[in-house]
């Protein structure tokens, strides 16, 4: 993320600084930034990180309540404008495995967050409760996203309160959605209108339905699928025994997924189930969001501004990151992003900042970079079939034709990752998040 980048984000939101301080506005979101490659630092000790190759040099003393004032003038948007420029599938002309049938395969799904056990976080947010208490924990922040499943990049994403729930909160993730894509749902996301919504933006659909609905059969297909009807929207309805096999016996249930691809020739049931495995993918991403960089710590954050200011950063540099394995990938034809270890790339990182590495960009684009040598240097294996916890799954359905599912190329350019500004988006000053009161309190 060059300076020219943050600067134009900076201009654009009007965040520029309008007196030369200590710390300027474009020092503040490498701060955020780098915050973020080392959550178990505080701001002050992330700051040393951040200037440790510049010892040798007069650099201005830099106090926590200095870093704590130039984070809230900055505000929210500057991150949030990092993030919209970097979102995107980050997929090259041949990443692998990002495309099936022709269509770049993503998934919606939702995790939680925990942030810190602040009274007015608290009043906002609330806290879980259980059958011993009525409230446990720490208050939680819904974080709804559609990722890419070949490279789990994140394409789009939104958070707030967790009522009222991934549904309501992921259809504003619809904006993103368009012709060519597959979106694999799970349960909570298989509504009535949920899925109506989904299939008006042009994507198809493949989600999963829950065992009490019973859909109209309006006619059989050769591989065992059926046409059927969900409102207004014509799907087809692939039933199938899943039988899960571990050290602990064996467990057989009935799944029924639906979807909007109802030419069964073209798109047959046996592939669609193996497809639907896929939506992993957007598990495997939280997992690195939540174990790999937050090493399931507490955000910093004590307040709604500045919680909306790290979510944003985090995902600022998970993206980032995730850009530079699937460019290093894409130089070596045929090699699947699965296979680079996200954590070799997040520590190469964590070392570029301490080495203060890189920061003047060069005349010429180095595509793969250090972080991406260090990746190609470690590939690992290819990726088993994945499920949680750990088990061999097989599916069975009565199809005529079993063949395995081929994995097609994506089609897109990297390159095109940049998102233009959407004017039905809702105006950050809009939303819950930049109408709290006050300003962020001190935090670490």
């Amino acid at each position: 993320m060059p300076f020219e980048m943050v600067d134009e984000v900076l201009a654009e939101c009007g965040a520029v600084q309008q007196r030369l301080r200590k710390l300027p506005a474009r020092v503040v979101v490498y701060l955020l930034l780098a915050a973020t490659l080392f959550e178990e630092c505080g701001y002050p000790a992330v700051w040393r990180k951040l200037t440790a190759a510049f010892e040798a040099l007069p650099l201005p003393t830099v106090t926590a309540t200095a870093l704590w004032h130039a984070r809230t003038r900055l505000g929210v948007r500057p991150m949030r404008g990092m993030f919209d420029l970097l979102r995107g599938p980050a997929s090259a002309v041949r990443t692998a495995g990002a495309r099936w049938a022709g269509l770049l395969v993503v998934a919606i799904d939702g995790t939680y967050l925990d942030v810190a056990d602040d009274a007015d976080v608290r009043a906002r947010l609330g806290k879980g409760a259980n059958q011993y208490t009525a409230a446990s924990g720490y208050p939680q922040v819904l974080l709804v996203a559609l990722v890419a499943c070949g490279t789990r990049a994140v394409i789009d994403a939104v958070f707030g309160p967790h009522k009222p729930g991934e549904p309501v909160l992921g259809r504003r993730l619809l904006r993103s959605l368009h012709q060519g894509m597959v979106v694999l749902l799970d349960r909570d996301f298989a509504t009535n209108a949920f899925l109506h919504t989904v299939a008006g933006t042009g994507a198809d659909l493949l989600a999963r339905l829950s065992a009490v609905r019973k859909p109209p059969v309006l006619r059989r297909f050769d591989d065992g699928s059926f046409l059927s009807q969900i409102g207004t929207v014509q799907i087809r309805i692939i039933e199938c025994e899943i039988t899960i096999a571990t050290t602990a016996g064996r467990h057989s249930g009935v799944y029924r997924l639906a979807t909007t691809l109802l030419d069964h020739r073209r798109y047959p049931a046996f592939e669609l189930i193996r497809l639907y495995h896929e939506r992993w993918e957007v598990e495997s991403a939280y997992f690195t969001v939540k174990q790999s960089m937050l090493g399931r710590r507490v955000l910093r954050a004590r307040t709604l501004p500045g919680i909306a200011q790290e979510i944003y950063a985090l995902l600022t540099v998970y993206q980032a990151i995730r850009i530079a394995i699937a460019d290093a990938t894409s130089t070596v034809p045929g090699t699947d992003p699965d296979r680079a270890s996200f954590s070799i790339a997040l520590h190469t990182a964590r070392d570029q900042i301490v080495q203060t590495a890189g920061a003047i960009a060069g005349t010429t684009i180095d595509l793969v970079g250090t972080i991406g040598r260090a990746v190609l240097n470690q590939l690992m294996p290819a990726r088993r079939l994945r499920v949680s916890p750990p088990r061999r799954q097989t599916a069975t359905v009565p199809l005529r034709l079993q063949e395995p599912a081929r994995r097609p190329t994506y089609l897109q350019s990297h390159h095109q990752h940049r998102h233009p500004v959407d004017s039905t988006q809702q105006p950050i000053t809009s939303w819950p998040w930049a109408k709290a009161p006050g300003s962020l309190t001190r935090d670490r």
